[in-house]
Protein backbone atom coordinates (compact mmCIF):
# COMPACT_ATOMS: atom_id res chain seq x y z
CA UNK A 1 0.00 0.00 0.00
CA UNK A 2 2.85 2.35 1.12
CA UNK A 3 4.54 1.40 -2.51
CA UNK A 4 1.78 2.20 -4.27
CA UNK A 5 1.38 5.56 -2.43
CA UNK A 6 4.48 6.60 -3.20
CA UNK A 7 4.10 5.54 -6.65
CA UNK A 8 1.12 8.12 -6.93
CA UNK A 9 2.68 10.68 -5.26
CA UNK A 10 6.05 10.38 -7.84
CA UNK A 11 4.02 10.59 -10.91
CA UNK A 12 1.82 13.41 -9.70
CA UNK A 13 5.36 15.07 -9.07
CA UNK A 14 6.84 14.34 -12.51
CA UNK A 15 3.60 15.22 -14.49
CA UNK A 16 3.21 18.44 -12.59
CA UNK A 17 6.82 19.36 -13.06
CA UNK A 18 6.55 18.01 -16.79
CA UNK A 19 3.40 20.13 -17.42
CA UNK A 20 4.67 23.07 -16.06
CA UNK A 21 8.23 23.22 -18.21
CA UNK A 22 6.28 22.54 -21.33
CA UNK A 23 3.85 25.63 -20.20
CA UNK A 24 7.29 27.50 -19.63
CA UNK A 25 9.12 26.78 -22.62
CA UNK A 26 7.00 25.81 -25.59
CA UNK A 27 4.52 28.64 -27.29
CA UNK A 28 1.17 27.15 -26.78
CA UNK A 29 1.28 25.59 -24.04
CA UNK A 30 -1.01 27.51 -21.21
CA UNK A 31 -1.28 26.19 -17.74
CA UNK A 32 -3.72 28.20 -15.67
CA UNK A 33 -2.79 28.76 -12.31
CA UNK A 34 -6.38 27.84 -10.74
CA UNK A 35 -6.84 25.08 -13.02
CA UNK A 36 -3.45 23.50 -12.57
CA UNK A 37 -4.26 21.00 -9.73
CA UNK A 38 -7.16 19.73 -11.96
CA UNK A 39 -4.82 19.33 -15.24
CA UNK A 40 -1.82 17.54 -13.09
CA UNK A 41 -4.67 15.09 -11.75
CA UNK A 42 -6.66 14.36 -15.03
CA UNK A 43 -3.43 13.83 -17.40
CA UNK A 44 -1.83 11.57 -14.42
CA UNK A 45 -5.40 9.82 -14.52
CA UNK A 46 -5.31 9.70 -17.90
CA UNK A 47 -1.51 8.69 -18.63
CA UNK A 48 -1.90 5.74 -15.99
CA UNK A 49 -5.27 4.32 -17.73
CA UNK A 50 -4.09 4.99 -21.54
CA UNK A 51 -0.64 3.80 -21.34
CA UNK A 52 -1.67 -0.11 -20.83
CA UNK A 53 -4.45 0.04 -23.51
CA UNK A 54 -2.46 1.76 -26.03
CA UNK A 55 0.30 -0.48 -25.78
CA UNK A 56 -2.21 -4.11 -25.56
CA UNK A 57 -3.55 -2.60 -28.92
CA UNK A 58 0.21 -1.23 -30.42
CA UNK A 59 1.07 -4.99 -29.13
CA UNK A 60 -1.98 -6.62 -31.14
CA UNK A 61 -2.04 -4.63 -34.09
CA UNK A 62 1.07 -2.50 -34.63
CA UNK A 63 4.01 -3.77 -33.08
CA UNK A 64 6.62 -1.87 -34.88
CA UNK A 65 5.67 1.00 -32.93
CA UNK A 66 5.73 0.14 -29.89
CA UNK A 67 8.75 1.49 -28.86
CA UNK A 68 6.99 4.99 -29.36
CA UNK A 69 4.22 4.06 -27.01
CA UNK A 70 5.32 6.28 -24.11
CA UNK A 71 4.75 9.02 -26.11
CA UNK A 72 1.81 7.98 -27.95
CA UNK A 73 0.08 7.77 -24.52
CA UNK A 74 1.48 11.16 -23.20
CA UNK A 75 -0.04 12.77 -26.14
CA UNK A 76 -3.39 11.27 -25.37
CA UNK A 77 -3.33 11.86 -22.09
CA UNK A 78 -2.35 15.66 -22.65
CA UNK A 79 -5.79 15.77 -25.54
CA UNK A 80 -7.82 13.97 -22.67
CA UNK A 81 -6.43 16.76 -19.80
CA UNK A 82 -7.16 19.75 -22.65
CA UNK A 83 -11.10 18.62 -22.33
CA UNK A 84 -11.44 19.97 -19.04
CA UNK A 85 -11.70 23.63 -19.10
CA UNK A 86 -9.73 25.69 -17.40
CA UNK A 87 -6.62 23.91 -17.02
CA UNK A 88 -4.37 23.06 -19.83
CA UNK A 89 -4.89 24.47 -23.50
CA UNK A 90 -2.52 23.49 -26.11
CA UNK A 91 -2.67 25.28 -29.34
CA UNK A 92 -0.51 25.26 -32.83
CA UNK A 93 0.72 22.34 -34.34
CA UNK A 94 4.39 22.83 -32.67
CA UNK A 95 3.08 23.00 -29.60
CA UNK A 96 1.24 19.41 -29.69
CA UNK A 97 4.35 17.63 -31.34
CA UNK A 98 6.72 19.39 -28.54
CA UNK A 99 4.32 19.26 -25.54
CA UNK A 100 4.40 15.64 -25.49
CA UNK A 101 7.91 15.07 -26.11
CA UNK A 102 9.21 17.75 -23.01
CA UNK A 103 6.47 16.01 -20.74
CA UNK A 104 7.33 12.31 -21.41
CA UNK A 105 11.42 12.93 -21.00
CA UNK A 106 10.22 14.94 -17.85
CA UNK A 107 7.90 12.39 -16.23
CA UNK A 108 9.82 9.31 -17.51
CA UNK A 109 13.25 10.48 -16.13
CA UNK A 110 11.76 11.61 -12.94
CA UNK A 111 9.72 8.05 -12.42
CA UNK A 112 12.87 6.40 -13.04
CA UNK A 113 15.35 8.91 -10.50
CA UNK A 114 12.75 9.11 -7.71
CA UNK A 115 11.39 5.76 -7.96
CA UNK A 116 15.36 4.08 -7.44
CA UNK A 117 15.85 6.66 -4.88
CA UNK A 118 11.85 6.72 -2.44
CA UNK A 119 11.49 3.30 -3.50
CA UNK A 120 14.47 1.65 -2.94
CA UNK A 121 14.79 3.47 0.44
CA UNK A 122 11.65 1.95 1.06
CA UNK A 123 13.41 -1.77 0.01
CA UNK A 124 15.71 -1.35 2.45
CA UNK A 125 13.61 -0.23 5.36
CA UNK A 126 11.53 -3.49 4.78
CA UNK A 127 14.35 -5.97 4.72
CA UNK A 128 15.57 -4.75 8.10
Amino acid sequence: MIRFFIQTLINLATSALGLLLAAWIIPGVTLTVSGFLIAVVIFTLAQAILAPFIFNMARKYASPILGGIGLVSTLVALFVATLFSGGLRISGVAAWVLAPLIVWIVTALGVWILGAIFLKKRAEEKGR
